[in-house]
């Protein structure tokens, strides 16, 4: 055997899908613990911290648009590459990559300005409470501004998974959430002598986590990603590249960017009821994104590996990709359900949560969780659709598990328990029933792909 030859082409899939993927998982779940974290110590501020709460809350929705167009565009590219170097054209892998970094420079533009123009009006929108506008406004604002830490991360993460070295990408991932979980104490509450910072102090320690991934995963690309050409000539833009990035990418950030889209539209919705409610589910939503990420480093695993069988037309190993790929991502969610069951009220407690605000947190984790092995098997399925081109099912998924389903669903229960008192659990249903419907037009995709591309 050629010992040069790519670890995604010879390793037994079993082996190879927890080699890859153990480092994903724990990168996914790491960059999850950036918000939770975040949240246990600004629910501590004294005063208002439950005010606190909503306000990052209401700003969660863009940091996720942030992830989502930086993961997405990383995803497509990690694929392109991937699938390039299956084929041994190195020189089109590294074009790929250099127009994956041209793009990140126009996103964090965009961010950029946002952050600058528009944080206020977006702000407003969900709420007229003007001490949660003030620190909502306040926090998202410098989160935007600095957002390059996690656009450049994004990319340098997904083109260190794509050539099969994702131990470095979460050894970045590491260091910046270490930096994070640090700084967010010493800045937020003022300790070793600086200012008492409260939400600006949370904004700062994210930001800042971020820009060191972002350092240490760029160190790695250029020392270890050796498969890849790097230089100025790549960078420039070409359409046929951007589009092919975007034909794979393009699904996966909506599939993240629906995430922001369908909290914000829940926001809207769940206020009917109470403030409470939307402080309980943004809590709940973030705990479940530490289950849910998990899932999304497995599908980030299966994209690449089953993609660059693909490249090499091997369909033994794609079939086994997609095999493994599926049956550990709903191990983990099963796990997550476990997780959520049980400790349900301890979770809650950990955010400072006390009365009925607690009592809806709760609640919402112990139904909601009934979903996630639902979750799993579609997040599964669209890693595979995206490895083997098939964008549109994956984004008809998508559409459907985190938008189309769950926000009528979601306004005609919030009605319900409006109008008839009944208590909040009726809508946390929502959830059980949109992944429900999403997963058997997932299988029903699923067999019609392996007929035509298999």
């Amino acid at each position: 055997m050629n010992q040069k030859e790519n670890k995604m082409s010879f390793m037994p899939m079993n082996k190879l899908m927890l080699t890859m993927g153990i480092p994903m998982i724990l990168s996914m779940m790491l960059q999850a613990l950036y918000n939770i974290v975040d949240s246990i110590f600004v629910g501590g501020i004294a005063d208002v911290g439950e005010s606190a709460l909503n306000a990052l809350t209401l700003a969660f929705p863009v940091q996720m648009l942030m992830v989502a167009v930086g993961i997405g565009t990383g995803v497509g590219m990690g694929a392109v590459v991937s699938m390039r170097l299956g084929q041994k054209n190195q020189e089109q892998a590294s074009h790929t990559a250099g127009n994956a970094f041209f793009l990140a420079i126009v996103i964090y533009i965009v961010f950029l300005l946002f952050g600058v123009f528009g944080v206020k009006a977006y702000i407003q929108s969900q709420t007229q409470n003007a001490l949660i506008i003030d620190m909502a406004v306040t926090y998202l604002r410098i989160c935007c501004i600095w957002s390059f830490g996690i656009v450049f991360f994004s990319v340098f993460e997904k083109l260190l998974q794509s050539t099969g070295k994702s131990v470095y990408s979460t050894a970045a991932q590491v260091s910046g959430a270490v930096v994070n979980i640090i700084l967010d104490p010493i800045l937020i509450y003022g300790l070793l002598g600086l200012p008492k910072l409260g939400v600006s102090g949370a904004a700062y320690a994210t930001i800042i986590g971020q820009i060191v991934s972002f350092a240490v995963a760029a160190v790695f690309h250029f020392k270890k990603n050796v498969e890849i050409k790097n230089g100025l000539s790549y960078l420039k833009p070409s359409l046929q590249t951007i589009k092919k990035i975007y034909a794979i990418g393009l699904p996966a950030i909506i599939a993240q960017a629906l995430m922001s889209v369908m909290t914000y539209g829940l926001n809207r919705i769940l206020v009917r009821i109470d403030e409470s409610v939307v402080t309980a589910y943004g809590l709940f939503y973030k705990i479940q994104q530490f289950i849910l990420f998990a899932a999304f480093g497995l599908r980030d695993t299966i994209t690449p590996i089953v993609s660059y069988n693909y490249g090499k037309n091997d369909k033994e190993r794609i079939n086994s990709g997609i095999k493994y790929g599926l049956g550990y991502t709903l191990c983990i969610m099963l796990i997550g359900t476990l997780l959520l069951e049980l400790f349900a009220s301890p979770f809650s407690s950990a955010f400072g949560l006390s009365g009925s605000t607690k009592e809806i947190c709760v609640s919402a984790m112990r139904i909601i969780s009934i979903s996630f092995v639902f979750a799993g098997a579609n997040i599964a399925y669209q890693g595979v659709f995206q490895a083997l081109g098939a964008g549109l099912e994956s984004l008809i998924v998508s559409v459907c598990r985190q938008f189309l389903f769950v926000i009528p669903i979601a306004w005609a229960l919030s009605g319900v328990a409006v109008e008839n008192a009944v208590n909040t659990w009726v809508v946390w249903l929502t959830f059980i029933i949109a992944e429900v419907l999403s997963c058997i037009i997932s299988v029903v995709f699923m067999k019609r792909i392996r007929k035509r591309k298999l």
